[in-house]
């Protein structure tokens, strides 16, 4: 296992047994994956394929049937390990009676946090999550897609070197959903490395270097996700507008070239770009905020080298 390999699986199987120790399902079927420092790797699947499993026994929460695992070169188990990742699960399971600084706070002291570097921690989360304004108030009064600006957070309180996120735009809206991709491209760029697990092949597709899919437990499909994903046998010309006597001409012209006629269109924007383009421009009008805010960039303290 090399320097840069974050996370090495080889050979893994977890079979679940009944009451009386017998088999009853191989949820993971002899899984190999490597994922590098400096990179999100994308693990996707129906439902039931597979990757909860794969992800429990990543955190040391599974024990494997077979196969070796190591992560930063260590068993999961190991507690040291455990210091340097960070986890968001699916559903975030937080108290509801507590803030967002008190929950951050509780999370800072499980990992040793001293109490100053606590403090200045959470301030920066917090302000980097958009939640500055509802920083004071209870978690349990929070819509599912703030609470879920406030997981994201505690799952970045440790500073970790491997982050894993299950569905962590669950909830979000479209303004959440982008800015947690930014922040995943910008913690990459600081070297850490990222599991992404996601139904929202869009944001996969966005962010992802490596993807593999499973199915029934095993690896059907694994590479970097331009290479899957190019049609090797199409290309593609944009080219300024043309008056209608030039495009025909020019379409004649590749007719006699490739013996068929060419698809034409426009490009254009995706929704999701859309959307941010008008929330801005009525952002710039807006008063007062009841809801999440739109921030950029990342805590001071992920940025550090």
């Amino acid at each position: 296992m090399s320097e840069q390999t974050v996370v090495e699986v080889k050979g893994l199987v977890k079979v679940f047994k009944d009451f009386w120790q017998r088999p009853k399902v191989k949820a993971v079927d002899n899984l190999d994956l490597s994922v590098q420092r400096g990179e999100i790797f994308g693990l996707l699947g129906p439902n039931g394929s597979g990757k909860s499993t794969t992800i429990k026994i990543l955190l040391g929460l599974l024990n494997a049937t077979e196969g070796d695992v190591k992560i930063l070169g260590h068993n999961p188990h190991d507690v040291k390990v455990k210091e340097k990742i960070g986890y968001l699960p699916e559903e975030s399971y937080l108290y509801g009676y507590l803030t967002p600084r008190e929950t951050l706070n509780f999370y800072g002291r499980l990992f040793g946090l001293e109490s100053g570097v606590r403090k200045e921690r959470i301030s920066q989360l917090i302000e980097m999550v958009g939640l500055s304004h509802a920083a004071d108030r209870a978690v349990g009064e929070f819509s599912k897609g703030m609470a879920r600006r406030v997981g994201l957070a505690q799952a970045l309180i440790n500073d970790p070197e491997l982050i894993i996120l299950d569905e962590p735009t669950s909830g979000l809206d479209p303004i959440g959903c982008r800015q947690v991709k930014d922040l995943m491209l910008a913690l990459v760029r600081r070297g850490k490395s990222i599991i992404l697990s996601s139904h929202l092949l869009a944001d996969v597709e966005d962010v992802c270097d490596h993807v593999t899919i499973l199915y029934n437990g095993k690896k059907q499909a694994y590479g970097r996700i331009n290479e899957l994903l190019e049609d090797s046998d199409r290309i593609r010309l944009t080219m300024p507008e043309l008056s209608p006597e030039k495009m025909k001409t020019l379409l004649s012209e590749i007719k006699k070239k490739t013996g068929s006629t060419p698809e034409v269109d426009r490009p254009s924007m995706n929704l999701e770009r859309f959307f941010l383009e008008v929330v801005d421009k009525a952002n710039e009008s807006a008063v007062h905020q009841t809801g999440a805010v739109k921030t950029e960039g990342v805590a001071e303290y992920l940025n550090r080298q």
